[in-house]
């Protein structure tokens, strides 16, 4: 076709496709987003920022409560939820959720509705069909369909839906032990829910090392949540007021009753947009792309949820800014994952980056490692956080950082030091030998790296 509405059509309006579609109209070209749902997608909406909002709030509540040890009163201390609330809404606000008006000020045409390709270069959009001389695919994840029986007359809520509430419940079923999962439940069980949390794995966050498990089961159990490991729930049941859920655990059916029930079962990417008719090529594991985030045409992109892999905002929007440099013709760049780190955002934190020993045994990869606890350092002493601790691995013959775990108050804002040495592929004694200020946390980083 010699003749095109737009440079660009970017369908999904979240951390890639926001992200790129900025990018792409500030080179100049005439940008179309496309958003089945809301503006500045699920980490603006209903994930990272009013999760982090709310989290936020509830550990300064915490940490009021456990004031007494430091001489500190917090008799008929309490919390307003209605506040609570306000308090999240305010930070969404700030972080421009629901951000048409900003794409609309950088001249980005927004198109409300599910794009839905009928040809190689033709979208449909409700009823209007538009023609783009490239596209870039950002539609997401949703959650995993868990082949958990639930009759109609049975609600649960997905992590959305959590954050918009009235009042905590008396008690939840959190179904899966990722990082979404991990979150809410200790976000609940500060506000003083009976917290029960299920996974069909064998420990806790069980994508990361085995002692980041054993040390989360131990703080869980200071925090009063049940955790069911090896557990896999078969149905739902409603159980007058309250809901039955039905699990097996040990070989054993049981059940427990609770309030509310919350799906943390993880995600598959958005692929159901007619990629059939455009002739990209994508199975359930998401989109294929090469190293520019081109995918099977050479005029059609991908990025974020949407290709698999990890899920994080980092993650999109590096790979949204690789694939619009390359649209727009600016630069040869090409996705580069080894800083992009694994975050659960728990008290204390946990981020992972590089690869685990798990990987490295994987690969049959030579490797010194080192595991130093939290109390080694003297912050952990003076503040009084003893659960955590860092991970060193590096390769046995050249001392290069393979990559690291870090379980401690601002793990992730750690885990940088260690990112930026992957990335330029430093050892440890190059990080041992950067002065690190002796009553922070950053302490732990240098103290891991001369012991290794």
């Amino acid at each position: 076709m010699s003749k095109f509405d737009y440079d660009l059509a970017v369908i999904g309006s979240g951390d890639a496709g926001g992200k790129a579609a900025l990018i792409a109209a500030e080179s100049g070209q005439r940008v179309v987003l496309i958003e089945a749902n809301k503006w500045g997608g699920s980490s603006l909406n209903s994930t990272n920022v009013p999760l982090g909002a709310l989290f936020h709030a509830s550990q300064i509540y915490k940490k009021a409560l456990e004031g007494g040890k430091f001489g500190i009163s917090s008799n008929g201390l309490r919390y307003n939820y209605p506040t609570l609330n306000n308090w999240k809404n305010t930070a969404m606000r700030r972080a421009k959720a629901n951000s048409k008006a900003e794409f609309e000020e950088n001249g980005i045409t927004c198109m409300k509705g599910r794009g839905r390709f009928i040809s190689k270069k033709e979208l449909a959009v409700g009823d209007e069909v538009i023609c783009a001389k490239k596209y870039l695919i950002a539609t997401g994840a949703s959650i995993l369909d868990t082949g958990i029986k639930i009759p109609e007359n049975v609600d649960y809520w997905l992590p959305e839906d959590s954050l918009n509430i009235l009042r905590p419940p008396k008690s939840i079923f959190i179904i899966g032990a990722g990082s979404t999962g991990c979150e809410f439940a200790q976000y609940f069980a500060t506000l003083g829910t009976e917290v029960i949390i299920a996974d069909i794995a064998g420990r806790l966050l069980p994508r990361e090392d085995e002692e980041v498990g054993q040390v989360m089961d131990d703080i869980f159990n200071k925090d009063k949540i049940k955790v069911l490991t090896q557990s896999r729930v078969i149905a739902l049941e409603k159980d007058g007021q309250t809901k039955k859920v039905i699990f097996l655990r040990g070989g054993q059916e049981k059940s427990v009753r609770v309030d509310e029930v919350l799906m943390c079962t993880g995600s598959a990417p958005n692929v159901d947009i007619g990629l059939e008719n455009a002739g990209v090529k994508f199975n359930r594991s998401g989109i294929s792309v090469d190293i520019t985030m081109r995918t099977s045409q050479k005029h059609i992109y991908a990025a974020g949820d949407v290709v698999g892999g990890h899920s994080s905002t980092e993650k999109a929007e590096m790979e949204a800014r690789v694939a619009a440099m390359h649209i727009v013709g600016k630069s040869k760049a090409i996705a580069d994952y080894r800083g992009i780190m694994r975050v659960t955002d728990t008290y204390p934190g946990v981020a992972q980056v590089g690869e685990t020993e798990d990987d490295c045994i994987r690969a049959d990869k030579k490797i010194k490692k080192v595991v130093v606890p939290l109390d080694t350092i003297t912050k952990a002493n003076t503040s009084d956080n003893h659960n955590g601790f860092i991970k060193l691995l590096v390769a046995k013959k050249t001392d290069k950082l393979l990559g690291a775990t870090i379980v401690a108050p601002h793990a992730a804002v750690l885990a940088q030091e260690l990112a930026f040495a992957l990335c330029y592929e430093l050892t440890a004694d190059n990080i041992a030998l950067v002065p690190h200020p002796a009553n922070e946390w950053n302490a732990l980083i240098r103290e891991a790296c001369e012991r290794i």
